[in-house]
């Protein structure tokens, strides 16, 4: 059992507060308790029981200034994002370079700590304020490029699409306009490097461990000193929903 999954198990076994997690709108929408979601709030609810805010006893406790890993041990979990570890432990073997390795271990970083639908944009916009430009762009436009075999990279459309998608699935136009934008683009190389060392069918039985990049992302991540979530950078509040997932407001 590796560190994270100790934590969460750790902080599944504390004492409990009785709050209550109001789920999210993006969580529930489409779904009967998208309208019954508030009745947590209700007068009579509330008599018996509060809302969710602060630090979340289901969830290890973070530290005062959280740095990438603290993430990824205590809200992602090893296990959780063993294909970030993984893909970024190929591009390691495959001879990329260091900017494309930290690439590979952050392109799905949305997908993990937040959800999935346009995670390569939101995945950027993460990171944006603490990498280097040819970084964010990389994660920003692998959503798109992978729907798009490369014969001079080597690329070809993954199977697992057609398993998960179907044969006739054909992506949105705006997928379409930023793959032609991206393309033509000087850092295109780069996050086509995601897109090849993106393991689209992953083994959940290796283990890499993330100390393995840990000069990597020291020299390439500018780690706030005030911690991710409370730099006041303009996504702060983004890696704050990470830190306090279930708060009310």
């Amino acid at each position: 059992m590796d560190e994270s999954q100790t934590a969460l198990l750790r902080a599944l076994d504390a004492p409990q507060t009785g709050r209550v997690a109001v789920k999210s709108a993006l969580g529930t929408m489409g779904t009967p308790e998208y309208f019954t979601r508030f009745e947590a709030v209700s007068p009579g609810a509330l008599a018996k029981h509060k809302v969710m805010m602060g630090d979340d006893p289901a969830l290890p406790k973070m530290p005062k200034a959280p740095t990438l890993f603290d993430f990824f041990r205590l809200r992602f979990g090893v296990t959780q994002s063993s294909h970030l570890l993984q893909s970024a432990n190929l591009a390691l073997k495959n001879g990329v370079d260091e900017k494309g390795v930290l690439a590979c271990l952050v392109h799905d970083i949305a997908m993990v700590g937040l959800f999935g639908c346009d995670h390569g944009y939101w995945g950027a916009q993460l990171i944006t304020p603490y990498v280097d430009e040819e970084i964010a762009f990389a994660v920003r436009y692998h959503q798109a490029l992978r729907f798009f075999p490369d014969p001079a990279f080597g690329y070809e459309y993954p199977k697992a699409y057609i398993d998960l998608f179907g044969e006739d699935y054909k992506p949105e136009p705006y997928i379409y306009a930023d793959y032609q934008y991206a393309k033509n683009h000087k850092c295109y190389g780069l996050s086509r490097l995601i897109t090849l060392n993106d393991l689209y069918s992953f083994d959940p039985n290796v283990k890499v461990d993330l100390e393995l990049f840990t000069d990597i992302v020291g020299r390439h991540f500018r780690q706030p000193k005030e911690g991710l979530g409370f730099d006041n950078s303009p996504v702060a509040h983004m890696w704050r929903s990470m830190i306090w997932p279930r708060n009310f407001l």
